[in-house]
Order: C-alpha cells, then sequence, then structure tokens
C-alpha cells in the first residue's frame, strides 16, 4: 500500500497538461530584470553599477547576512541602472536592469554535458560552494540552502529526503527535470548527503509520474543509500512535514523544524542546482518553469533565465498576456495573482498559470454552514472557520492561540468550503500579523 501523510489532505484535478512536454530553452529577452528580494532573509546587495559590463554567471549582489544569498548575472550584457521594480505581489523592489548582449559565460562555468559522479569537497567547502552559488530552495519557499545544511548546535539529520512530489495542480516542471535530469539530481544528493554527513536519502514521488519513479529508481541501484518511495497521490504533499510524515512516519511538532525529527528536506529542483553549483560552478541563474492553463494554446516547461519578463514566457506558450482574465504566479492552490505580466522571473518560479476570463472570477461568499468540511481537510490539524473569524475581526491574541502561524498556505480548506469563503485570504492575514507580533515580542 502507498504511503502518505495522516492528517487531512485534498486530491484537486490534477491537469498535468505539460507533463510530456520536453524542456525547451525560452530565447533570451531584451532586458533582465533581476530583483535584490527573491528570497527568504535579507535582501541582497549590489556590487555592479551602471554602465557595467556582465558575463552570465557574474556576481551582481552580494549576501547582506548568514540567511541572505548571492545573486549573479543571468545574461551577459551591459547594467543599464539599479532601482525598483514591481515584483509578483505589485511591491516596489530594487533591482538590477540588465540590457542583454550575446551570450558570453564566465570562463569558470563548465557548460558541457559531463556527468562528473565524484565530489572530493570537504562538508565546509560544499556548503560554501552552495552559498556562493546563491543556491534557494526551488519549491517556493526559497529559503537559503546553505542555511538548511547548516543545522543549529545540538540537532543533527539522520535522512535527506528529497521532495520530488509535485503536488500543486498544472505543474510538472520537476516532472520533467527528472525525466532529463535523473542521473544529475542523484549526484546532486550524494553532494548533500556528504554535506549532512548522513548516510540515506529518500526521494519522494507521487504516484502519478509513474515513468519518473521507475527512470530514478532504475538509476539510483548505482548510488548508495539513495532509494525512492512512490506515494499515493494526495494534496498538499509537496508540504514539508507532510512529506515527512509520509515516508518516515514521524510528525514535526508546532513551531519545530524538520531537523528536529532528523530529516533535511531539499526539493529536487534544488538537488539538481547544487548539482551544477558543486560540480560545474554554475550559480542559480536559470531555472526549468511550467506555463500552462486554460490561457495558452501549448503547455510546456520552458529552461528560463531569471529575470526575464513573465509576458515572454506566455507568448511562446501561444498565450496572450493582455487578454488573460488571470495570471498566477505558481499553480492555483499556493499561487498567487499576479499584478501584471511584465514582472520578472525569480528563483522560486515554479510555473505560470494562465486562466481565460470566464474561469478566474471567484463565485460569491455565502455565510458557513458549519459543515467542518475545511477542518476535516487541514493537513495541519487546524481550525480554519475559527482562524479566519480571527483574521475578519482582528483578533490577534485569538489567532495565535489557535496556531495560525502553523499553516501552511496549502489551500486546502477554500477549496473545500462549500460556501466558497475567503478562509485563506483572512489566515494569511492573520498569520502576517501574529509572525510581526511575535517578533517584536522576542525583540
Amino acid at each position: 500500500m502507498l504511503k502518505t501523510f495522516r492528517i487531512g489532505g485534498i486530491h484537486p484535478p490534477e491537469n498535468k497538461w505539460s507533463a510530456s512536454q520536453p524542456i525547451v530553452p525560452l530565447p533570451l529577452p531584451k532586458q533582465v530584470i533581476v530583483l535584490l528580494s527573491q528570497h527568504i532573509g535579507a535582501p541582497s546587495e549590489a556590487v555592479v553599477k551602471k554602465g557595467d559590463k556582465v558575463k552570465a554567471g557574474s556576481l551582481i549582489a552580494k549576501a547582506t547576512g548568514f540567511v541572505s544569498t548571492a545573486i549573479h548575472s543571468p545574461v551577459s550584457g551591459t547594467v543599464v541602472r539599479t532601482d525598483n521594480a514591481i515584483d509578483a505581489s505589485g511591491t516596489a523592489r530594487p533591482a538590477i536592469y540588465i540590457n542583454v548582449e550575446g551570450d558570453e559565460w564566465e570562463e569558470s562555468i563548465d557548460r558541457s554535458a559531463t556527468l562528473k559522479k565524484e565530489c572530493a569537497l570537504t562538508e565546509k567547502e560544499i556548503i560554501g560552494k552552495i552559498a556562493e552559488a546563491g543556491i534557494v530552495g526551488l519549491g517556493g519557499a526559497t529559503f537559503p540552502t546553505h542555511v538548511k545544511l547548516s543545522p543549529p548546535p545540538g540537532s543533527k539529520a539522520e535522512v535527506l529526503i528529497i521532495n520530488a512530489v509535485e503536488c500543486e495542480p498544472y505543474l510538472t516542471s520537476d516532472h520533467s527535470l527528472m525525466l532529463e535530469k535523473g542521473e544529475e539530481i542523484l549526484a546532486g544528493a550524494t553532494i548533500l548527503m556528504k554535506a549532512l554527513q548522513v548516510s540515506a536519502a529518500v526521494i519522494g514521488i507521487e504516484n502519478n509520474k509513474r515513468d519518473a519513479i521507475e527512470h530514478l529508481t532504475g538509476l539510483a541501484a548505482g548510488y548508495p543509500g539513495i532509494k525512492v518511495a512512490p506515494l499515493k497521490v494526495k494534496y498538499p504533499q509537496g508540504g514539508e512535514k507532510q512529506l515527512i510524515d509520509a515516508i518516515l512516519r514521524r510528525q514535526v511538532k508546532s513551531g519545530a523544524l524538520p531537523i528536529s525529527v532528523g530529516a533535511v528536506v531539499q526539493n529536487v529542483g534544488t538537488v539538481y542546482a547544487v548539482y551544477e553549483a558543486v560540480q560545474k560552478n554554475k550559480p542559480l541563474i536559470e531555472r526549468v518553469v511550467t506555463v500552462t492553463g486554460k490561457g495558452v494554446e501549448k503547455p510546456s516547461n520552458f529552461l528560463v533565465r531569471i529575470g526575464t519578463p513573465v509576458r515572454n514566457l506566455i507568448e511562446a506558450a501561444a498565450g496572450s498576456a493582455d487578454t488573460a482574465g488571470k495570471i498566477i504566479g505558481g499553480g492555483p492552490m499556493m499561487g498567487k495573482a499576479l499584478t501584471g505580466a511584465d514582472v520578472p522571473v525569480t528563483k522560486g518560479s515554479s510555473g505560470i498559470l494562465v486562466l481565460p476570463e470566464e474561469v478566474s472570477v471567484r463565485k460569491p461568499a455565502q455565510v458557513c454552514i458549519r459543515c467542518a468540511k475545511c477542518v476535516h481537510v487541514c493537513p495541519m490539524g487546524l481550525n480554519p472557520t475559527l482562524l479566519m473569524s480571527a483574521g475578519e475581526y482582528q483578533k490577534w491574541d485569538l489567532a495565535e492561540e489557535e496556531l495560525v502561524t502553523d499553516c501552511i498556505e496549502c489551500g486546502s480548506c477554500s477549496y473545500a468550503c462549500p460556501a466558497n469563503r475567503p478562509l485563506l485570504d483572512y489566515i494569511r492575514l492573520g498569520k502576517g500579523k501574529v509572525t510581526g507580533i511575535m517578533r517584536a515580542r522576542k525583540s
């Protein structure tokens, strides 16, 4: 019997229309806009100025703290200015604008297709190279990877879990990467195992990706300590705590980190980026992005340079950004509507979902009928309707008492609600407020 997590969960329509599509490099744009805040933690600080010439892979912004990352130019060309740019949420953020001129890469980057399995670096050297390359979690959270590989004193990793679940409807970027870069992913997993000093790694893949399961299972025979775990299809199994429960049958307590149960979780795209950073000296300057939805004619998986306008991706998938009813960054469950099509792709951009007008409008919210479906499906065991009320009426003490910060914002509650209540919207509001209050209290 296939494993899965034990609390809550739903099974929305998968709509993996781009699953059969290969990864296609997207043509370079005329200009890239590289945001300095595209990771959890302190914004990066620009080290280039107007008029500077850069190559693909050149350092253009340095980390400003331990929880921060370096940022590199995704293209070759000229820095035209450092200025604010509108990010996916509509907020003005510092950014570096670069006009594209050719495609010259830093000489230190190995662009060959030769597989490099052996890594002679020490644990500290591996983590150092990952930090220098600006690697972050590519599953959407964008937490700096070098921080995740440095457990706090007294904590010890026992197992590496590779998150290849990709449970979000529509998205197939991880699926396509597993099929095309399986060897590199396993080599990257071995590197991470060495960095964490663990002898075991488990790749969790949902059972709707049988080809990826069979492919990686066959390859894993040549990599000691690595095994593939097929999982029952259930959303949101890609959540760290849900995946740990499914694979290890260990539950992370409220407020605790996965390392508390001996696990470190890394997204499969992150593992591939680690391989490229450590073995090929390649910083994180491009990633695979799924472009899909009823608003495009050719759902696709593109290899995209960071900073490319979303409009370019939509047009490459035979869609129109100007006539779309809604453009979502990410998938329909956890993604957020973009303010426009000219926002740039970031390190955390896993997908672009384009919807026509007729399917992009919310249904009117009705009065709660106390059916408790939201409670039943919540994978964190919370009471979403109570948390919504706390957010709606600004009862922040109640929200904190009811563990609003445990919410993983999966949207299962809103999906299951027959009254179309905007549960997640108010829970996000409460979570943000309570988090701020808790930080102020500590300081």
